[in-house]
């Protein structure tokens, strides 16, 4: 009995562990891994002379979605895009649900900025593509906003932070696009 009850109180640990650090509809990483993870992989391009994007990601249209058709189908179609997301990354990149609608995508160990601006195409490309739920024939597009260090920022809360004012300079300028964090914004 006493080694049912440690085995089962570890598995609780890991349990709970798990939930404060990934979201529980997705099963992506939340907002404090993501910041965890950014942090690292700063460290990491700092010694190797790389550079780091980060995405903010906001699903255009998706309210309507949630409202017309119901939550139940709105988590599905979050999930749906979950799953698209992951497959335009690398297997040593993050894609990380915020809440709602709204994703960060860590691209780590880039050489140049224009390799975020194909990842953040081929995301786009991805997203825009109809997602089949239940019956329906689902369409939803992203707006995104990039930021890259180490020009726009030294740590991860402003690299956040800028690409999600790009993300909404993308949003300004007619959705379904990308946007690169400028000092102006």
């Amino acid at each position: 009995i006493v080694f049912h009850d440690v085995i089962m109180s570890w598995a609780w640990t890991l349990s709970m562990a798990h939930l404060a650090h990934y979201d529980i509809l997705t099963d992506l990483p939340n907002r404090i891994l993501v910041i965890d993870r950014v942090n690292q992989a700063i460290a990491i391009a700092r010694r190797n002379d790389t550079r780091v994007a980060v995405m903010y990601l906001d699903l255009d249209g998706f309210k309507q979605i949630n409202d017309s058709r119901g939550h139940a189908i709105g988590d599905k179609l979050l999930q749906s895009i979950a799953t698209r997301l992951v497959s335009c990354v690398r297997n040593s990149d993050t894609v990380s649900r915020q809440g709602g609608d709204e994703f960060v995508v860590l691209l780590s160990e880039i050489k140049h900025a224009a390799e975020a601006g194909i990842i953040a195409r081929k995301i786009l490309t991805a997203l825009a593509a109809s997602h089949r739920i239940d019956q329906y024939d689902l369409r939803v597009t992203a707006s995104i906003g990039l930021s890259i260090f180490p020009g726009d920022g030294w740590d991860a809360e402003i690299l956040i932070k800028h690409a999600d004012n790009a993300m909404y300079q993308a949003k300004a300028k007619g959705r379904n696009n990308f946007q690169f964090f400028k000092k102006v914004m």
